[in-house]
């Protein structure tokens, strides 16, 4: 999908396949490198995964923005939080990617939620 599509356009599919209500918002200044783009969507597809199947969210938000040398990726819920790498949830296989780019991940999910993941990966823009 990635190469027929911009990254944005590509992520705008997996929000409309997402069972979840979910808005896209992707700003990336043209193409970035293969590796770059399939790892932020490999991130946002797992993401958006774990929402529908873990979450109980109404709704989900993602936002892609690239900022200096930098993309950075947002994804959030409204739904219960409690979200932990060790679960199972597929947590873990994010952190991987994003550390295998020497990316950084932050997952923030209280009990009671909302729930919001936030990687950024190098990409030399």
């Amino acid at each position: 999908m990635l190469a027929e599509r911009s990254l944005a356009g590509a992520l705008s599919g997996l929000g409309a396949a997402c069972p979840v209500p979910c808005r896209i918002d992707a700003e990336v200044p043209g193409r970035l490198p293969a590796s770059v783009e399939a790892t932020a969507y490999y991130i946002v597809a797992e993401a958006l995964t774990n929402v529908a199947r873990h979450s109980g969210a109404s709704r989900a938000a993602v936002t892609v923005r690239g900022a200096g040398d930098r993309l950075n990726i947002q994804v959030s819920d409204d739904g219960r939080g409690g979200a932990a790498e060790d679960g199972g949830s597929g947590l873990a296989g994010i952190r991987r990617r994003a550390e295998a780019h020497d990316g950084t991940f932050e997952l923030a999910s209280p009990p009671g939620g909302p729930t919001t993941l936030m990687v950024s990966l190098p990409c030399g823009l």
